[in-house]
């Protein structure tokens, strides 16, 4: 069946009545979670031809996936390097190819038309805390040659002209990057899969799960429902029939807020009009509504009511654009996100009709859509490119003890960020220093007409000879005029 792009009303891109499931069904395809994975594999089997019934326990995007800043770009976690040098070069490349595809497949359904709203912009600037434009020139040409992917490298004036802060030196600028209102999209996203086919339950946690034989077995507490594959796009809220799957997740909550509106001042210290992150994953924000910013910093392993964190993010936002004076945090929200242990998204079938969709903390919106794409194609074409996951397995991570390692590395990580960038910052005042001194050393020469004298045009200084600088050393020293031994003395 041919793939069809069908719009959303503005009513259908928001809330709506839930609707519970309480008769039993049948499905090709049981999706049990609606946030972004679950809904991008509903959309496009729907799509596709497959009749398919979402599971979901609470509503749709009710926890990270409804409360992101929606920024998409190509990419995973772990760094370009470490992920070649885990899988090797050509498996690291279709890999890349397949986070590209992810961004299309958000980029083609986030539109005005498809969802309105939405709000897309182009842009993402990636900055750097310390000076690290040598490094940066070995991935720009690898990311531009290898990874056929369009990035530009930004020299630290050109960041400084747009961002009004020292804290940034350079940048690598994505030109197809974008951005979209993530609130929206998450719903939107449900409505396009209810008008590809797909029907959606909210308020309908799934109590167990029988996956033994050709068709499984899905019991909740009102009714029961029967499909030939089962995919798991729960995150880690699958809950006690899947616990042992959500155990391979670090639970890491990251919050965000948007200030009040700022006026034209916000415009005159951030130039940028797309979104900013650093390259230390500790601050990712943009402007939205016109005059407001949208600022992302606070992380935790423990979840906490997100307006606990309003202060710190007002905080963090001083820290970096003083000039903004201390803003007003209106709104609050975050989620909590499952981290996978080696850093990659856990995309794959555990066994024959059970798959996986889960671990896109820190991943992108990218990785949840590509994953829709994966999984409802090698179930309904057998496009077996899902395989190329295969070297990531699921690994515990580590229970409470984990929770706890992963505040103290959130920790240490923040604070090594914080002492490089602080370090950085010193040794670059030190430099203008050092080159002010010289410059009011230089001029001061001038004046006296003590400095260096120049040479008449087309005359070679002549150079001492070694026994002449010898000579001059030992006057030095010893405070004594020795002759210098001639030219003539030398030659014989």
């Amino acid at each position: 069946m041919s793939e069809t792009f069908t719009s959303v009303s503005q009513e259908e891109a928001g809330f709506r009545e839930r609707v519970r499931l309480s008769f039993d069904i049948d499905a090709d395809i049981c999706v049990i979670g609606a946030g972004l994975a679950g809904l991008s594999i509903a959309l496009e089997a729907a799509r596709l031809g497959a009749s398919v019934a979402v599971l979901e326990g609470r509503h749709i995007g009710w926890n990270a996936s409804g409360n992101q800043l929606g920024t998409v770009m190509p990419g995973f976690a772990l760094p370009l390097a470490e992920l070649i040098e885990r899988i090797g070069f050509e498996d690291a490349r279709e890999l890349w190819a397949l986070s590209r595809e992810g961004a299309e497949f958000v980029r083609a359904n986030a539109t005005e038309e498809n969802m309105p709203g939405i709000a897309p912009s182009d842009g993402v600037l990636e900055v750097s805390n310390v000076d690290a434009g040598d490094r940066l020139i070995s991935r720009l040409q690898m990311l531009n040659e290898d990874f056929d992917t369009e990035v530009e490298g930004w020299q630290v004036d050109r960041v400084r002209a747009l961002l009004k802060t020292d804290h940034y030196f350079h940048g690598v600028y994505y030109p197809k990057a974008f951005q979209v209102d993530g609130r929206k999209y998450v719903h939107g996203l449900a409505a396009l899969a209810r008008r590809a086919g797909a029907r959606i339950f909210e308020d309908t946690p799934v109590v167990s799960i029988d996956h033994s034989g050709i068709r499984k077995r899905i019991v909740t507490p009102s009714a029961r429902l029967r499909a030939t594959h089962i995919v798991l796009a729960g995150n880690i809220h699958l809950g006690a029939p899947l616990r042992r799957l959500s155990e391979t997740l670090l639970p890491v909550s990251r919050y965000a807020g948007i200030t009040a509106p700022l006026g034209e001042r916000v415009h005159e210290i951030i130039g940028f009009k797309g979104a900013v992150m650093d390259s230390d994953g500790v601050d990712h924000f943009r402007i939205v509504d016109g005059d407001r910013l949208m600022w992302e910093s606070p992380e935790t392993t423990w979840a906490a009511r997100p307006q606990r964190f309003a202060g710190s993010v007002k905080r963090r936002i001083r820290s970096i654009f003083p000039q903004l004076g201390n803003v007003e945090i209106t709104d609050m929200f975050g989620g909590a996100t499952g981290q996978t242990v080696h850093g990659m998204p856990q995309i794959g079938q555990l066994r024959k009709g059970l798959w996986v969709a889960s671990g896109f903390g820190r991943q992108g919106m990218n990785t949840s859509a590509m994953a829709g794409q994966l999984i409802a194609r090698s179930i309904l074409w057998g496009d077996e490119r899902w395989k190329l996951f295969s070297p990531f397995e699921l690994v515990w991570a580590g229970g409470a003890t984990g929770r706890v390692a992963g505040q103290l590395v959130g920790i240490w990580g923040r604070a090594s960020s914080a002492a490089a960038g602080s370090l950085a910052r010193y040794r670059e005042r030190a430099r203008v220093k050092d080159r002010e001194r010289e410059a009011r050393l230089a001029e001061a020469n001038r004046a006296a007409g003590t400095g260096p004298r120049r040479p008449p045009p087309g005359v070679r200084p002549r150079l001492p000879s070694r026994p002449a600088q010898a000579a001059q050393a030992a006057q030095s020293v010893h405070g004594e005029t020795e002759p210098a031994p001639r030219d003539d003395a030398v030659s014989q």
